[in-house]
């Protein structure tokens, strides 16, 4: 499969760099925070999930050991090459047309704030394409205040420091960078990223016929949408 070059995205450091500047090997050695908990209070037990950009499995593993049925997507056949237990499909998720339909669908990662509209709407299409009538979309996005309140830096209790810098770069879109410096070796991934607020952001889940149910964390990042007729 062919994939693009992500538009200003770009990485640094050991091992395969995906097309959005993510590399391989740092997602193999990051694991979860609260994101499992997060999704299996949000969902029916043993719920059918397709889960879009799922990288190495950093999610995808936790939810198949908490009974969920998980189909993985990612464009990148090096972080896929990681995941186990899981259905596989190496395809970009706006291009993605399985002629199926799950529970749940699942858009984390903040991928929801890309900076081109036009690949947003391809996103949340092929959500609503892929959710049965009756089931949802789980979608993580950007905080308030994700690219205002920086720099800043964490030490995960694992052992890395995480350092995010953004900054403005016209028509609503911030370049931002993050470092993650282990003690034996430090990669970064730069990217663009366009912040939603609560109105525009449930504008463009309606345009691709979803709605907002709820906000499922205090920091309004998680959401459960629904599809609409």
């Amino acid at each position: 499969m062919t994939t693009r070059r992500h538009a200003g995205h770009q990485g640094t450091g050991p091992g395969a760099i995906t097309p959005d500047g993510c590399s391989v090997e740092l997602y193999a050695r990051l694991g979860p925070q609260d994101e499992p908990d997060i999704i299996q209070a949000a969902v029916p037990e043993r719920s059918s999930i397709l889960e879009l950009g799922s990288g190495v499995g950093r999610l995808t593993h936790p939810l198949i050991e908490r009974g969920f049925t998980v189909t993985a997507v990612d464009e990148s056949p090096e972080m896929l090459e990681r995941v186990r237990g899981a259905r596989t499909l190496c395809s970009s998720i706006e291009v993605l047309q399985l002629g199926e339909r799950f529970d749940v669908v699942l858009l984390a990662s903040f991928l929801i704030n890309t900076s081109e509209p036009a690949a947003r709407r391809r996103m949340l299409r092929t959500c609503r394409d892929h959710v049965t009538d009756d089931g949802c979309v789980l979608i993580q996005r950007e905080g308030a205040d994700w690219h205002t309140q920086v720099p800043r830096e964490r030490v995960d209790p694992s052992g890395y420091t995480m350092r995010i810098v953004s900054e403005p770069v016209g028509g609503g879109v911030y370049r931002a960078r993050a470092e993650y410096v282990f003690p034996d070796v430090t990669w970064t991934q730069t990217f663009r990223s366009r912040p939603l607020a609560k109105q525009e952001f449930a504008e463009c889940l309606a345009e691709a016929g979803l709605a907002v149910e709820s906000y499922l964390t205090a920091d309004d990042t998680w959401v459960r949408a629904r599809p609409v007729s």
